[in-house]
């Protein structure tokens, strides 16, 4: 059974760090692609960032320089290390080991990340 399990998320001052982990279960870890999304209610999800099995990264524009995705397959995780946040980074982020750029595996709950100003 596929599971992913956000953590991490909080409130914290502009300017401040957080650092998120996934957990997954259910499914093999280390030759997936990972991404980390994150979804503004009434708009599609966005992809912040994502790391290969090889550990090749790309991040969207807006995160560039500030974010920083890693992955450890032994304990089957996924990290987004957030540094330099900003009021626009508050939404919901989601991990993610998509089959296809538009199939996705069952999302986990999601962890909530607030950046007050």
């Amino acid at each position: 059974q596929v599971r992913l399990v956000e953590s991490g998320g909080g409130l914290v001052q502009a300017g401040g760090s957080l650092s998120l982990s996934c957990a997954a279960s259910g499914f093999i870890f280390s030759t997936d692609v990972w991404g980390w999304y994150r979804q503004v209610p009434g708009k599609q999800r966005e992809l912040v960032a994502r790391i290969t099995s090889g550990g090749t990264t790309n991040y969207a524009d807006s995160v560039k320089g500030r974010f920083t995705i890693s992955r450890d397959n032994a304990k089957k995780t996924v990290y987004l290390q957030m540094n330099s946040l900003k009021p626009e980074d508050t939404v919901v982020y989601y991990c993610n080991a998509p089959y296809s750029d538009s199939l996705f595996r069952p999302w986990g709950q999601g962890t909530q990340v607030t950046v007050s100003s």
